[in-house]
């Protein structure tokens, strides 16, 4: 009798689908069962298809250019918070797609590890996007109400051709400069009684700690198999790479927990 062995679809597919996926539910869904099939043993790991440049994106939010987008200081305490949740909805929408683009360009060089770890990120983006939508439903608004800033996945199309690069600046750049503001905008909404948006902030707060060191983890591993000492390539990287320096004040200690030490970070500007 021949047995017959199951022909697993490829996980380059399914992370295909969650770029090509535009509307933010159907997108999260997608997110989801992505990380389910691959965590169940479901997907190959076999990378035979191309990523697009840029993902998919829903008719709304309007994007607009930094120069373009209105000021959060106007309007009521209640306006102010609705336009602030809606701007960070929109950064957690975009992470959706940077970690499986992180999966699907790079995940071929590294052992399956690297995208157990990126598909954990994929799908806590997803519920946190998840989490802040709600809360904008909540408060009688919704993701797209309001405009959003379109650079966000500039630095993806900056760095598409390296993952050291990618990896330099996605997680331990952006990722980690949230580490370093995030408690701060917890207490301004706790001071206007917001304390669901801050608990939920908190929530992203403690998840974004991992990715961060996800992001220096394997950027660690990269250097190690090229043979460059990492805190001098990193800095190298984000010359070349971020615009504008970093600036404190920064949270050393969620950085440390991160794997993300002083020695990274410090004088570059």
């Amino acid at each position: 009798m021949t047995v017959q062995t199951a022909i697993l679809p490829p996980l380059g597919a399914a992370v295909l689908q969650v770029l090509q996926t535009p509307e933010p539910r159907a997108k999260v869904m997608a997110a989801r069962h992505a990380a389910r099939e691959w965590r169940q043993g479901r997907l190959a790991h076999d990378f035979g298809v191309t990523m697009p440049e840029t993902p998919a994106r829903p008719s709304k939010p309007q994007l607009l250019r930094p120069r373009e987008m209105p000021r959060r200081g106007k309007g009521t305490s209640l306006t102010r918070r609705v336009a602030l949740i809606h701007a960070l909805a929109h950064i957690e929408f975009v992470a959706i797609d940077l970690a499986f683009d992180m999966i699907g360009r790079f995940g071929g060089q590294f052992p399956r590890a690297f995208t157990d770890d990126w598909m954990r990120v994929g799908a806590e983006e997803a519920m946190h996007f998840v989490l802040l939508d709600r809360r904008l439903r909540e408060m009688d608004s919704f993701y797209g109400q309001l405009p959003a800033h379109e650079g966000l996945w500039g630095a993806a199309i900056d760095t598409a051709h390296d993952v050291s690069a990618r990896l330099a600046i996605v997680p331990m750049v952006l990722e980690a400069r949230g580490l370093d503001i995030t408690l701060e905008t917890v207490e301004r909404f706790k001071q206007q009684g917001d304390y669901l948006t801050a608990k939920v902030l908190n929530r992203i707060y403690d998840d974004e700690i991992n990715h961060v060191s996800y992001g220096t983890k394997w950027f660690e591993y990269v250097c190690s198999e090229r043979n460059e000492p990492p805190h001098d390539q990193w800095k190298s990287l984000v010359k070349m790479h971020f615009r504008g320096g970093l600036k404190p004040p920064f949270n050393d200690s969620a950085r440390h927990a991160a794997g993300l030490t002083r020695e990274y970070y410090i004088g570059v500007e």
